[in-house]
């Protein structure tokens, strides 16, 4: 029996904090046997938002190692650098005359990202790129024809282009792509350490997030430094800060930890320092292969690169399949080999 397709995508946009862990690499480590899984690091994307360009070359780099360390197998899913398919830009084209300028100027995160930038730059310089990009997420998506894109509850409309290209697509040129339907997963929402009622992000600086491969001593830290109490008073509603510690708990599974010290809050009996101590020790039992792992990926970066070369080579074969069926029915000459 054939499998179903997977395809998903991240930004080198640095440090994978705790956050995008469990919120997203966690479920793609874990789906590897069950589906056929294509994942890429999207570099192109990156270049939508002022960069240092070395900054980027070594990011996606430090990115694809990073997620090996967390358990993407090479030997069980493509994964892929962006850049070295260009066959995702030439299908961003086409659906370029496809899509819509009404749902392109419909989409949040061209806003989104524009209120990142500072007011200088805003002023003076906003990238076409930032604009159209989630055309050529779609074409990341389609040219694999994936059944299935990993996504919370929250994130389903932003499958909604991809699924409107593949349509639009199909009715007026011929059948070609599946309309990727979500896999959804329970993501943990998980805050800012210094100020809970803020989701954890690398944008709020460094003692708002915690990452994934960040020293323990660092972590721990951190986590006696977390924000506790906001006012609430125990046996009222649970404040964001105790919320956030008990959520991280329950990510990292420590399920007996977390019943423990639930029971504790209910009864009134929780010390903070208690429950701190204990998210740091979950957390640190997450981190630490992850850590091993990663240092001896990183004392061979010259194979690292040679593999995903050759993995980015798997994704380039795919692609280009797809890629003459679209030239065939959109009226563009076969590339002849």
């Amino acid at each position: 029996m054939t499998k179903k397709r997977v395809l998903s995508c991240i930004q080198p946009t640095g440090e994978v904090h705790i956050g995008n862990y469990f919120g997203a690499i966690k479920n793609w480590v874990s789906i590897q046997d069950q589906y056929d899984c294509v994942y890429g690091v999207v570099d192109l994307h990156a270049m939508t938002m002022p960069y240092d360009p070395k900054a980027l070359r070594d990011n996606t780099l430090r990115m694809a190692i990073d997620l090996m360390a967390c358990g993407i197998d090479p030997d069980k899913s493509v994964l892929f650098i962006q850049s070295l398919v260009p066959q995702h830009t030439e299908l961003a084209w086409i659906f370029n005359c496809v899509a819509s300028y009404g749902e392109l100027n419909r989409m949040t995160q061209f806003k989104d990202k524009t209120d990142q930038l500072d007011g200088s730059a805003r002023g003076q310089f906003i990238s076409a790129g930032l604009f159209t990009y989630p055309v050529l997420q779609a074409a990341d998506i389609l040219i694999y024809k994936a059944n299935y894109v990993p996504v919370g509850r929250d994130q389903v409309q932003h499958l909604e282009l991809s699924r409107n290209i593949a349509t639009r697509f199909n009715n007026q040129y011929g059948y070609c792509f599946p309309e990727p339907e979500p896999l959804l997963t329970e993501i943990p929402k998980l805050a800012s350490l210094a100020d809970p009622d803020k989701k954890m992000s690398k944008s709020l600086g460094n003692k708002h997030y915690v990452g994934i491969f960040e020293e323990e001593a660092s972590i721990r830290k951190k986590v006696r430094s977390a924000v506790t109490d906001t006012g609430q008073q125990q046996g009222e509603n649970m404040s964001p800060g105790v919320q956030n510690l008990f959520t991280i708990i329950k990510a990292c599974e420590k399920a007996g930890e977390y019943n423990r010290l639930m029971n504790d809050y209910t009864r009134g009996h929780l010390k903070y320092k208690d429950l701190k101590e204990a998210t740091a020790d979950s957390l640190v039992s997450v981190t630490a292969p992850l850590i091993e792992r990663r240092n001896e990926l990183m004392k061979d970066k010259q194979r690292i690169e040679k593999l995903l070369n050759e993995l980015s080579q798997k994704a380039r074969d795919l692609a280009g399949e797809t890629l003459s069926e679209v030239r065939k029915l959109t009226g563009l000459p076969a590339l002849l080999k």
